[in-house]
């Protein structure tokens, strides 16, 4: 009797170990996948990171190589709407897992023997093998990388760039201080600019106005007409009518008239000269000659 009792403690304690309650209440489910990644029976199942349920058992079909059907037991209390699907993982040990990719809130509850889609991603253990090709082709680059960067340290001429450089910086340096104290100066000086960039704004304004008022009209009818005088007086110049023009074009005329001019300059001159042979002046009066009998 000890023994029997001893059996069935092992096989539920083994159970146990394994994943699976002592009393299964939970419900069944069954789930499709292609390719089952080393999926096996006791396998946990999760949903957001909380492990709610195991696989019970894997039907795979010898004939016809289909879909591979999954039999699961979850626990009843977890609400799986319509939509949920089902993920297999591997983390970098190696160790392998469902995750329930829960549907939208609200939908449809599944019902206990429906069917939960599995979908197939690639594992991290899948996706370092897939990578493993390129990156041993990358490592000889690399490596020559890094050979090229040893030979770049190792020159005595990158010690004298870094000095150059340090020389560049202090000078980026002062420069920048110089630049901030003139945008500073700037800074104090804009209010003063921009009051006189108002002034000669208003005065630039005020002369637009005086402008404007200007007659233009009434200043280019006077200009016609002063110009229409000046072209009358040429004409009378030019005509030999009037006395300017005989004057201008009559030659006995502008040799009497300069005969003229030089008698009275000659009378002048004597008049000056002898002005006493022109004007009689006394303080008795003019005494009157007789006239002779």
């Amino acid at each position: 009797m000890t023994a029997i009792v001893a059996i069935v403690l092992l096989f539920f304690g083994l159970n146990f170990l394994k994943g699976m309650s002592l009393f299964d209440n939970n419900v069944e489910y069954k789930m499709t996948f292609t390719d089952l990644k080393g999926l096996s029976k006791n396998t946990s199942i999760y949903a957001n990171g909380y492990k709610v349920g195991t696989i019970k058992d894997i039907l795979f079909d010898f004939e016809k190589q289909g879909p591979i059907e999954v039999e699961c037991d979850i626990d009843p209390r977890l609400y799986i709407p319509y939509g949920t699907k089902a993920k297999i993982e591997t983390d970098l040990m190696g160790n392998i897992k469902v995750s329930l990719l829960l549907g939208k809130q609200g939908a449809q509850r599944l019902k206990p023997g429906d069917v939960i889609e599995g979908i197939d991603e690639k594992g991290a253990m899948t996706q370092v093998a897939e990578m493993m090709p390129n990156v041993q082709a990358i490592i000889p680059k690399v490596d020559s990388i890094m050979t090229s960067i040893n030979m770049i340290l190792s020159n005595p001429a990158l010690a004298s760039i870094l000095t150059n450089m340090d020389g560049m910086s202090a000078n980026l340096k002062e420069t920048t201080y110089e630049l901030n104290g003139l945008m500073k100066e700037l800074h104090y000086a804009m209010p003063g600019m921009m009051k006189h960039a108002n002034n000669t704004l208003a005065h630039t304004e005020k002369l637009s106005k005086n402008l404007s008022d200007i007659d233009v009209n009434g200043m280019m009818a006077k200009i016609d007409h002063t110009l229409s005088n000046v072209e009358s007086m040429t004409t009378a110049l030019n005509s030999k009518e009037g006395t300017v023009g005989l004057l201008l074009h009559d030659a006995a005329a502008y040799n009497h008239l300069s005969s003229t001019l030089s008698h009275v300059d000659s009378l002048m001159i004597d008049l000056k000269a002898h002005p006493m042979r022109y004007v009689h002046f006394s303080i008795f009066g003019r005494k009157e000659k007789k006239d002779k009998k």
